[in-house]
């Protein structure tokens, strides 16, 4: 199948989404391809992909769902009856029904998915005294991405066009399970460690998080939890102090110790 263009789309706080798909990006040949960063506030996918454009996407997983905002910033893009690559990213406990959920958004916005996978992040909850899956993707699991995007490649190359190909199936349930709720809990600042520097502002992807004269103010309701302020402090200063989130953190650190590989389908 001829291939003119490929577009690439990812919605990534914390980064490892992005590191996930410059791995496929280079197993597929498109190092160079254009990048969609939707991690940034008020970022949408736009325009629409022409049936010879290599799309692909991807998202984190939250508690087994997709971000709803994700989904949100992808719902205006279209495609053209093209090839879609999709791919999501969890924290090593499990990622349920995201992939699918994907998968059906994709074929909804007007594409064709030849390919998906779930690939392993350092859980957005991570800590020093609560690590789950510290570190990754490393240095193998960007080995199988390249080795995904490689599949990928392959088969568009055996293949006339998507006519050809029978359609894919990815693991998930309908209905989907719940998603993660928003609101109303958000990462706190420890005033003594915060040097002010407004690195937490920057990293935020929806802006509830603001640098004002009596130090930094979080928009609890807008939060998503996603952890990049967290994540991207120099000093440390950003913290998740609520007890339930703690909990939480405590029992993926607790069960989520076996390392689970990364999976694709093509």
């Amino acid at each position: 199948m001829r291939i003119d263009a490929a577009k690439f789309f990812s919605f990534s706080p914390t980064g490892t989404t992005q590191k996930v798909l410059e791995g496929i990006a280079q197993g597929l040949g498109w190092p160079e391809a254009e990048r969609v960063d939707l991690t940034r506030p008020k970022a949408q996918a736009q325009g629409v992909c022409d049936s010879g454009v290599l799309t692909v996407i991807g998202a984190p997983v939250y508690a087994g769902r997709l971000p709803a905002e994700a989904v949100r910033r992808l719902r205006p893009l279209r495609g053209k009856g093209g090839p879609a690559v999709l791919f999501v990213v969890y924290g090593n406990r499990a990622y349920e029904d995201a992939l699918l959920e994907l998968s059906n958004l994709a074929v909804e916005l007007g594409f064709f998915p030849i390919g998906a996978g779930a690939f392993i992040g350092e859980h957005s909850f991570s800590t020093p005294a609560t690590p789950v899956a510290v570190g990754r993707p490393d240095a193998a699991d960007l080995r199988l991405a390249r080795e995904f995007g490689q599949a990928v490649a392959a088969k568009l190359a055996a293949a006339p066009g998507t006519a050809a190909m029978d359609p894919l199936i990815v693991p998930g349930n309908m209905p989907y399970r719940d998603g993660a709720t928003t609101g109303g809990l958000a990462p706190e600042t420890v005033a003594d460690e915060c040097e002010r520097c407004g690195q937490c502002v920057t990293a935020c992807p929806v802006g509830c998080v603001h640098l004002e004269d009596s130090g930094v103010v979080t928009d609890k309701a807008a939060c998503i939890r996603c952890c990049a302020c967290v994540k991207g402090c120099p000093t440390g200063a950003r913290v998740m102090t609520d007890a339930s989130i703690q909990a939480i953190a405590t029992r993926l650190a607790t069960n989520c110790k076996d390392r689970k590989a990364p999976e694709y389908f093509v």
